[in-house]
C-alpha cells in the first residue's frame, strides 16, 4: 500500500521535513479556499519555502481549480486532484494534461459514484473522501468502502489503470477495510503518532 501523509493538521510547517524523513510515498498538500469548504489552508506563498523536491500529491478543495493549479504547478507535483463537485470536470482534466501533471479526481461522501464514470478513462487517480472534506480528525464513513469496491470492479471490468486512493479517518483500525485501494491518505493518525515510522509501516502493510 502506498502512503500519502496529509499536512492539513500540521501546526508548524517546518515539520514537513521531519515527515519526509520517514519516507512516505507522497506528501499530501490540502488546499482549501473557504468557499468549497469552510476552512482556509495556509496560502501558497507561505508554504512554498517549506517544500523541497519530494513527491507531492496536491488536493484542491476549492471552487476555482485553475487559480491554484497555476500556483502549485511550480512545485512539480506528481498529482493534482480536484473535486468533481465543482463542475467543468473535462476542462480541468485537459488543463492538467496540458501541463503534463497527473490528474486526480476526488468525490465527496454524498456524491454518487456514477458521477465519476464518464471520466475514469481520462484520469490517473480517484480520491474517495471517506470524511467530509475540510476538517482533520473525523471518523471514517463506513459506506465509503462500497465506493472503493465499486471503483475497483469498474476498473477491472473496463481495463482501466487509475489509482484508487482514500482520504479521511485512515488509521490502524480502518486500514483493514481498504485492501482494494492502491494508496491511503492519512493525517492525524501519522502526524500525531508518537512513532511515525510504526504508523506508516502499519498503513503500508509492513506490520
Amino acid at each position: 500500500m502506498k502512503t500519502s501523509v496529509s499536512i492539513l493538521s500540521l501546526k508548524e510547517k517546518d515539520r514537513i521535513k521531519e515527515i519526509e524523513s520517514y519516507k512516505p510515498d507522497y506528501i499530501h498538500i490540502d488546499v482549501m479556499d473557504g468557499l468549497f469548504v469552510p476552512n482556509v489552508s495556509f496560502p501558497y506563498h507561505e508554504i512554498k519555502p517549506y517544500l523541497n523536491s519530494y513527491n507531492y500529491d496536491v488536493h484542491l478543495m476549492v471552487q476555482d481549480p485553475i487559480k491554484y493549479i497555476d500556483c502549485f504547478k511550480n512545485i512539480d507535483p506528481k498529482y493534482i486532484t480536484f473535486h468533481i463537485e465543482v463542475g467543468n470536470t473535462l476542462d480541468y482534466i485537459n488543463y492538467l494534461k496540458d501541463l503534463n501533471i497527473k490528474v486526480g479526481l476526488a468525490i465527496n461522501p454524498k456524491t454518487d459514484i456514477k458521477e465519476l464514470y464518464p471520466y475514469l478513462d481520462k484520469v490517473d487517480l480517484v480520491l474517495v473522501m471517506s470524511v467530509e472534506p475540510g476538517l482533520g480528525g473525523q471518523e471514517f464513513i463506513m459506506n465509503s468502502i462500497d465506493k472503493i469496491n465499486d471503483l475497483y470492479n469498474y476498473r477491472l471490468n473496463n481495463n482501466l489503470n487509475f489509482i484508487i486512493s482514500v482520504d479521511g479517518g485512515v488509521n490502524d483500525l480502518t486500514i483493514k477495510y481498504l485492501k482494494e485501494c492502491d494508496m491511503v491518505v492519512s493525517g492525524s493518525y501519522v502526524v500525531l503518532n508518537e512513532n511515525i515510522k510504526h504508523a506508516l509501516d502499519i498503513l503500508r502493510g509492513v506490520e
